[in-house]
C-alpha cells in the first residue's frame, strides 16, 4: 500500500478551505514484529486506531509538538499503516502558506510529515477519520502514474532502520529527503 499511495491526492477541507497535495513520499509500518511500529512501541496508545479496518486515519503527535498522518492499511485486527511523508501541493497553496507562517517556498510547504499536517490543518481531531470520503480523504490519482519509484530505508527513526520501507517519487522536488 505504501507504494500504491504514491500519486494519490490527499484532500483536507476545513470549513470552506480546501487544500490538497499529491502524495510523493510514504513509509510503511508493520505490526508488532516491526520494532519501529507503534504496534510494538506504543501498543496501548495505538491499539484503537492502528487495529481498525484499513482506510482510516491514525493521527498522532511526535515529540509532543507535531502531528503525523498515517493511513491504516490492514484488515481489521491486523495492524499496519503508511506514514504520509510528503506531498506536492495541488490546491489551496495560499491557505497552506498561511498555516505554515507565510512560508513562500512551495517546495518546502509539505516536504515532511509534520509540515504537511500543519499545511493541511490536520490535527488529532482527524484521528480515526474515514479516508475514503469526507473532509479528510485520499483520492485516486488525478493523472496516470508515469513516474519511477525510489525505495530505501525509513528515515528519522532509530529502530528497524535497515528495512526498505520508504517509497518516493524519483525526481520529485517535493520529497522530504533526497
Amino acid at each position: 500500500m505504501a507504494r500504491d499511495l504514491l500519486g494519490c491526492i490527499l484532500v483536507s477541507r476545513i470549513r470552506d478551505t480546501l487544500t490538497a497535495g499529491r502524495i510523493v513520499e510514504t513509509e510503511a509500518y508493520l505490526g508488532p514484529e516491526d520494532a519501529a511500529s507503534h504496534a510494538a512501541i506504543r501498543p496501548h496508545a495505538a491499539r484503537e486506531a492502528f487495529y481498525r479496518e484499513g482506510g482510516h486515519a491514525y493521527v498522532y503527535r511526535i515529540y509532543g509538538l507535531h502531528w503525523c498522518l498515517n493511513a491504516i492499511t490492514g484488515a481489521a485486527g491486523r495492524p499496519g499503516c503508511v506514514l504520509i511523508r510528503a506531498l506536492e501541493p495541488v490546491a489551496g497553496l495560499r491557505a497552506m502558506a498561511r498555516r505554515r507562517a507565510g512560508l513562500a517556498d512551495v517546495r518546502r510547504l509539505t516536504s515532511g510529515p509534520a509540515k504537511l499536517t500543519e499545511a493541511l490543518g490536520i490535527t488529532g481531531r482527524d484521528n480515526g477519520a474515514d479516508l475514503t470520503r469526507g473532509a479528510l480523504r485520499i483520492d485516486a490519482p488525478d493523472t496516470p502514474r508515469a513516474f519511477r519509484t525510489g525505495v530505501g530505508p525509513r528515515v528519522g527513526i532509530t529502530r528497524a532502520v535497515e528495512l526498505p520501507l520508504r517509497f518516493w517519487v524519483r525526481d520529485s522536488a517535493f520529497v522530504s529527503r533526497a
